[in-house]
């Protein structure tokens, strides 16, 4: 497949959209040029793809290239120049993806992507997201878009898009047979219109993927959405996250989510879920045997009333992701919780952040702590964490197990005495696939680091992988900082010490 990939800013600790200082300065000089955006693009055709950050190319090699794959996603200087692209790039008739995520585009641009559509017929995926000039022009873009489309893949996440948007997207979704992947994340007025939109979807039989996370989904939300779900049968992925007036939705029992018996994820964190809601989805969640990814996190009236859901989780086999932080768990849902673990074999990232019930009781976990051959990702920020459940985990990675462990994150713990933290890291050294580790202290404290600091030091001499250690507000004496100066001295690998306010990397 030919191709055109952009060096992108990747999202996550780069902002997006933001380039470098000095790759910012050499194309600031350039902008004078009206082909500036072209000479930007520089590549050679290949036998299978065409790569456009290594060699010169001129337009008459865009020109002769039949391009299947364009992506200049996260490129903040793309942005007004889209109408030069499009010039220089025919024919693009066997353009199947376009991604234009995060490309400012202006008024303009838009205009000409409608234009630039006509000419794709082949077009599978297209992807505009956080593009907020769209919003109110959508109609224009789209409007090509007929019966019989091949569009697979439609993404225009935080666009802006308006209620009338909604309207246009509710009528297209019916020429939309083949589509795939739909994704409407962070537009909070498709709330106001999801009855069209709902009417919609009836018809995207062969949907995989729903995200309406942000949307301004309400309690009436979900019962028109539960209409729906009886023809999406084959769906996968069902993100309804971050809506926080969808509470109290589910407390109809929602009978048809139920029928979503390929569904693989399972997002409904931040969205208000009442006690009502949780007894609901008791009676459902547990019939979706093929479920892997469950997030139930930041809903606060969650901790109270699940035990009883909890204590089903143990009928999802399947089941690799359970996301059930900052939910206030009480003592009763957390044994259930520790209960249903035990027969999660698959389980490879388990997070019990802020649910102060965990400290002192990590050891009704135990069981499952001995059981996981899987588990990746291990989350106890903020758990009210004692002395004797870091010496229980210390224990647990010293017989073998969690030995796939690669995040563990026990932060703003600040009740471990110094002689539990030089055991934990003692044994860190068993974890031999560990990248990250985070034991930061709360923003309001600050501790001296104890001769622990030493052992942790020793430990990450003998983990091969580890890349990445948080350990803010520690403060490290004098000795222990010599310390640290000869091990950067000593070892030459990349890892990256956050402490003391301020970050030390040890190459």
């Amino acid at each position: 497949m030919a191709c055109i990939e952009l060096p992108k800013v990747k999202p996550g600790r780069d902002k997006p959209g933001v380039m470098p200082l000095d790759l910012e300065m050499d194309l600031k000089s350039n902008m004078e040029d009206s082909d500036w955006f072209l000479r930007k693009l520089c590549g050679r055709a290949a036998d299978t793809g065409l790569d456009l950050n290594s060699y010169g190319l001129t337009a008459v090699d865009v020109k002769e290239t039949d391009l299947e794959e364009l992506d200049v996603s996260w490129n903040d200087f793309a942005r007004g120049a889209l109408h030069m692209l499009t010039q220089q790039m025919h024919p693009v008739n066997k353009l199947k993806v376009l991604r234009l995520s995060s490309c400012r585009l202006t008024t303009e641009d838009v205009q000409t992507l409608g234009g630039a559509l006509e000419m794709t017929p082949e077009l599978e995926e297209l992807s505009l997201s956080w593009n907020s000039q769209v919003g109110g022009k959508l109609p224009r873009v789209l409007h090509t878009f007929q019966q019989g489309s091949k569009i697979r893949t439609l993404e225009l996440v935080d666009c802006a898009l308006t209620s009338q948007d909604g309207v246009f997207v509710g009528h297209l979704l019916p020429k939309l047979q083949s589509l795939q992947v739909f994704d409407l994340s962070n537009n909070r007025n498709i709330g106001s219109c999801l009855e069209v939109i709902a009417q919609g979807l009836r018809s995207a039989s062969g949907l995989k993927e729903l995200k309406l996370r942000s949307c301004g989904l309400s309690q009436k939300s979900i019962r028109l959405l539960d209409g729906v779900f009886a023809s999406l049968d084959v769906l996968r992925i069902l993100d309804l996250s971050c809506n926080k007036e969808l509470g109290g939705g589910f407390e109809d029992v929602p009978a048809q989510l139920a029928s979503l018996k390929h569904l693989e994820v399972l997002d409904l964190h931040q969205c208000s879920l009442t006690a009502g809601d949780v007894t609901s989805l008791t009676q459902i969640i547990p019939l979706l045997s093929n479920l892997e990814e469950l997030d139930l996190s930041s809903n606060r009236d969650v901790g109270g009333s699940s035990e009883n859901l909890l204590c089903r989780l143990r009928f999802l086999p399947a089941l690799k992701s359970l996301l059930i932080n900052s939910c206030a768990l009480q003592s009763e849902a957390f044994a259930a919780l520790a209960d249903a673990s035990v027969y999660l074999p698959a389980l490879e990232i388990l997070n019990l952040s802020w649910n102060k019930c965990v400290g002192g009781n990590l050891e009704l976990l135990q069981q499952t702590l001995h059981l996981s051959r899987l588990l990746r990702v291990l989350r106890l920020s903020s758990c009210s964490l004692v002395t004797e459940d870091v010496v229980l985990l210390a224990s647990v990675i010293q017989s073998g197990h969690l030995a796939t462990l690669q995040k563990l994150d026990l932060s703003y713990n600040d009740g471990i005495c110094d002689a539990g933290w030089a055991i934990l890291c003692q044994n860190l050294c068993f974890l031999k696939e560990l990248t990250e580790l985070d034991i930061s202290l709360r923003p309001s404290s600050s501790q001296d680091c104890g001769q622990w600091f030493s052992h942790l030091l020793c430990a990450v001499t003998q983990l091969p992988v580890i890349t990445e250690i948080e350990m803010r507000r520690w403060v490290i004496p004098a000795l222990q900082e010599r310390e640290l100066d000869c091990f950067t001295q000593d070892h030459q690998r990349e890892i990256r010490f956050d402490h003391g306010g301020f970050q030390r990397a040890a190459l």
